[in-house]
């Protein structure tokens, strides 16, 4: 049955199928089959399809058929009207379900049009390769902007020497407490977080420490040079146990250089075809994986995507892509193990992890180590920091 959800929060229970509006926990039922995008309070309901996923988290308005595009214009702008109104009167959309605060005909007309463009969707793209994988990266990113990020001004007193920590400071009351990822925001799939959230992604290091855990710690995991060991498992090769950069200073470079220019060096030659660095594509054989995984015109990784890319492009493509999806994989997997304990993922930055860890679950973070590192490609070496805020996080591993 194709039905729609009423809000993206875990807490607002509300679908909208067969011409009418749900507002309770009676709905749940096997014969919700199709919808357009993922709510948190749909994970424990039947196996549903989500349209969005299909079109590669393309927008309502980018896949909606002609045909329907004079009514979707039409519904959108009482959409945007609505959202203006709810901004101008500070009603916070985080702490009130969506149907509460517009009238039921405008749900059922937004709804309506919703379902109209939903099976359009479903009838004329194809499942994705990659549309389990990504269904649980949606999965997790949801439930991770579905939490509220605790935040403490004080930290910011040290810093209002400069513009960037003044600006925080005045305008930090009206930050976003919600961290909400994009997981189709790039290429290669790398997340990326829409302009409304917590900026996460580009918040600097040294105003970190207004970040602290809803539980009792901070405990970052993160992939010791995680491209690298890719590039390494994609040529064929066993991953190094140690330190990568080091590997390289003894192993690839002989000693010559020490560890900051034998990393230096390496970069500039992997992500530049026109470098030539022998000792290098010794090891790493570049060439072969470029071969292997780009047709000429598409690059296919071992998770499925298929990116369009061209020379210059498609080996930076092939890395960062399954980099990014490595790394996704042990995160859901991360995500699955705490869904019964207090502790939560708090955050994912790049490759690293953050862990919003209780007390009581202390005796687990051996065990998250292992499953981050036990990846598809092999065993990646992971650093580990641990903190009372995320500004201070100190090493353990």
């Amino acid at each position: 049955m194709l039905f729609q959800a009423l809000d993206n929060k875990k807490d607002c229970y509300g679908v909208y199928c067969e011409g009418e509006i749900h507002l309770d926990e009676a709905f749940q039922s096997d014969q919700l089959t199709k919808t357009w995008s993922y709510s948190p309070f749909l994970a424990d309901l039947g196996e549903i399809e989500y349209a969005q996923l299909y079109c590669l988290g393309q927008s309502l308005t980018q896949v909606c058929p002609p045909e329907l595009e004079e009514q979707w214009s039409s519904i959108s702008s009482k959409l945007k009207a609505f959202l203006k109104s709810f901004s101008h009167a500070k009603i916070s959309l985080d702490e009130h379900c969506f149907f509460d605060l517009v009238p039921e005909r405008f749900l059922v007309e937004f709804c309506e049009i919703k379902n109209e463009i939903t099976e359009h969707v479903m009838k004329t793209h194809k499942k994705p390769e990659n549309y389990e994988f990504m269904k649980e990266v949606v999965r997790l990113t949801s439930d991770i902007s579905s939490q509220a990020v605790n935040l403490d001004k004080k930290p910011l007193k040290s810093c209002l020497g400069s513009a960037k920590g003044r600006s925080l400071w005045k305008n930090f009351d009206g930050i976003s407490r919600r961290i909400v990822y994009n997981p189709y925001g790039t290429k290669t799939g790398r997340l990326t977080t829409i302009k409304t959230s917590f900026p996460i992604l580009t918040l600097a290091k040294e105003h970190r420490a207004i970040l602290k855990p809803r539980n009792d710690w901070f405990v970052e995991l993160d992939f010791n040079a995680a491209e690298l060991r890719t590039l390494l498992s994609l040529a064929g090769e066993e991953q190094p146990m140690d330190d990568v950069h080091i590997w390289n200073v003894e192993n690839v470079y002989n000693g010559k250089y020490d560890r900051a220019k034998a990393k230096q060096k390496i970069f500039a030659w992997l992500y530049n075809p026109k470098s030539k660095d022998k000792l290098a594509s010794k090891a790493y054989k570049r060439d072969e994986v470029l071969e292997k995984y780009w047709d000429g015109t598409f690059i296919k990784t071992p998770f499925g995507r298929r990116i369009e890319a061209d020379q210059k492009h498609a080996l930076n493509y092939i890395i960062q892509s399954t980099t990014s999806d490595v790394f996704l994989d042990r995160a859901i997997a991360l995500h699955k193990l705490l869904s019964t304990k207090k502790s939560t993922i708090a955050m994912l930055i790049h490759d690293s992890v953050i862990i919003d860890l209780a007390n009581e679950d202390l005796d687990m973070v051996k065990e998250m180590v292992n499953i981050f590192s036990d990846t598809k490609l092999g065993s990646y070496r992971v650093g580990v920091k641990a903190g009372k805020n995320f500004g201070d996080l100190r090493k353990l591993l």
